[in-house]
């Protein structure tokens, strides 16, 4: 009888499981400093992006979407469904990109229902475990976890916190990297959620000869609102030629998930992190990256799922961010986890053809660095307290504040209570560098994230993939504020660069009343890297090939301190070009 009831459940099994309800998969992509108006779909007719064009036809266009006016709290906002600030994100570099470890990501919520996770690309939420995307719900990660990159070709990355070197163009390689995780899944027959949170249009401008040749004598038939001796023409070329390259990679991972038979039940979501990152045509809206006006924070965000979402289907009603993490949980039908309440919406329903009212009373606030402006469906308030239509005036030429004196009276006390709420939550950073976690071996501590004292000068004002240099004096240092997660001994290394007079320079690292010293036997003479790539001049840091040298093994008890890299003794002019240091638990 055992054997009967065994075989009629495995027949029933086998009859009946493609008709139970499997959860979808999900694929994210978040470019980096594409503006709205940086896709063909919505009227540039500078460029073409088939690929990304053929999701909205697909799929579902949102009309009002809103990120962040710049990179890590947008990407913030999308893992937790809470706005940037709540979340301890306050900056792009030197730790203020951290999201605090008591926020609930979307890849927790995701791994906790069983899916395979993975992010490849830019994080931007933290280096450090329990930071890292490995520590926040990612399986894989492949990519960098700073606010931006010195060179896209053959960089310097990371896997699942283990450095090593990329192949070819960064963007190609995230996305090789992201089929072959998707592709590993299916075998599995595991559900997975990939986040391709991609590094381009950012600076630098680089781009592959394929796409740069198409682009590089190319005449705009499309210009920015104020004309187009306000572009810088090369950096707009570009841009452009960088956003046809996605386009191309996001036909590929299209192409692999048909050819993996999953597409049908795959839901596949496109947006921006903030405006473009450069003067270029982006309909008449007014405002670029860092801004809190229209253009500055209006993003495309188109999703795809053929099972369930109609094709063609134009959703007007605003929408943010923050309401990705709720929204994507609910179409796969799985819980968020987490206590903390949400602030977006799960919108959904709308998605699936049904009405939601509830969206048009609603309001979207954008704030960085104090300046804070809020939309309705029908209207915006600036971070100066003017008022426009934003139905009959797109453009934000015209201040209505005196016509409707009782809305912007509205608006800007709901703007005054949002701030108080934001800066009260955000509250002071006191959050140190956590060396050596529980839950990794290995800790980098990037030049980035330290202070230095003294002659030493970073290579750049824009810290994220700086290093340092100019350290003349022995009295001069770099030190970290830093926390020991794991009392224990650890081996340490320092990534540096110099010349053959610096070859006898002695360093010392120190914590607290431990320290170790080394002697730099080997010159490492290494050159400037990038401006070769570059089709328009940078301002972030070049970069260089620093080598990785052994300083010994440092006894560290657990605990907070000052961690503290010094030259003791400097025989030639300069003692060296410090890139990072790397701790592994031993």
């Amino acid at each position: 009888m055992k054997i009967v009831n065994g075989l009629l459940i495995l027949f029933f099994t086998s009859f009946f499981s493609p008709l139970i309800a499997r959860s979808p998969n999900l694929v994210v992509i978040l470019t980096d400093d594409q503006g709205w108006g940086d896709l063909s779909i919505n009227g540039n007719k500078n460029l073409s992006t088939p690929n990304i064009d053929k999701l909205a036809r697909d799929g579902a266009s949102f009309d009002k979407f809103y990120v962040c006016p710049v990179c890590s709290p947008t990407r913030a906002e999308f893992l937790t469904g809470r706005y940037h600030a709540r979340g301890g994100v306050y900056s792009t570099s030197a730790g203020g990109e951290r999201l605090d470890l008591d926020e609930v990501t979307i890849g927790d919520t995701f791994k906790a229902a069983g899916y395979a996770t993975g992010a490849f690309g830019k994080w931007h939420n933290g280096m450090q475990f329990p930071y890292h995307p490995n520590a926040r719900g990612f399986d894989e990660f492949y990519g960098f976890c700073s606010g931006h990159w010195g060179n896209y070709f053959d960089p310097l990355l990371e896997r699942n916190n283990q450095m090593v070197k990329g192949k070819g163009f960064c963007i190609d390689d995230f996305t090789n990297e992201a089929m072959q995780f998707i592709e590993a899944s299916v075998k599995k027959e595991k559900p997975f959620f990939a986040y391709l949170p991609y590094n381009t249009p950012h600076s630098p401008m680089q781009v592959p000869d394929r796409w740069w040749k198409k682009f590089k004598d190319k005449e705009l038939s499309m210009h920015h609102r104020d004309g187009a001796t306000k572009e810088k023409r090369l950096h707009l070329l570009c841009a452009l030629a960088m956003c046809e390259n996605i386009d191309w990679n996001v036909g590929r991972l299209l192409k692999k998930l048909d050819q993996l038979g999953v597409a049908e039940d795959t839901i596949v979501a496109y947006f921006c992190d903030n405006g473009p990152n450069g003067v270029r045509w982006n309909g008449d809206m007014r405002g670029r990256k860092g801004s809190t006006d229209e253009g500055g924070v209006r993003s495309p965000l188109l999703i795809r799922w053929p099972d369930r979402i109609k094709k063609g289907l134009h959703v007007e009603e605003l929408s943010a961010a923050i309401d990705l993490l709720p929204t994507f949980a609910a179409l796969c039908g799985i819980k968020v986890i987490g206590s903390k309440p949400l602030d977006g919406f799960d919108i959904s329903p709308r998605l699936l053809g049904k009405s939601m009212p509830e969206l048009k009373n609603r309001l979207v606030f954008s704030g960085w660095k104090g300046r804070t402006s809020v939309r309705t469906d029908t209207h915006r308030l600036d971070n100066k307290g003017n008022l426009y239509d934003m139905l009959e005036d797109f453009g934000q030429r015209r201040n209505i504040a005196k016509q409707q004196p009782e809305l912007a009276a509205r608006l800007r006390k709901a703007v005054q209570k949002w701030h108080a709420e934001m800066e009260a939550e955000l509250g002071k950073d006191e959050r140190a560098f956590v060396i050596g976690h529980p839950d990794s071996v290995l800790t980098q501590v990037p030049a980035r994230d330290g202070v230095a004292s003294g002659s030493i000068q970073r290579s750049n004002k824009f810290p994220n993939c700086s290093f340092f240099h100019n350290w003349k004096n022995v009295d001069d240092a770099v030190t970290w504020q830093a926390e020991i997660g794991t009392s224990g001994k650890y081996a340490v290394e320092m990534w540096y660069a110099c010349g053959k007079d610096a070859v006898g320079t002695e360093v010392e690292l120190s914590f607290k009343d431990r320290s170790i010293r080394a002697t730099l036997t080997q010159a490492n003479p290494v050159q400037l890297q990038g401006a070769e790539h570059d089709r328009f001049p940078r301002v972030e840091s070049y970069v260089k090939d620093f080598t990785p040298m052994k300083l010994g093994v440092l006894d560290l008890k657990k605990g907070t301190g000052d961690l503290k890299l010094r030259a003791t003794r400097i025989p030639g002019k300069e003692a060296m070009e410090f890139r990072l240091l790397m701790f592994r638990r031993l």
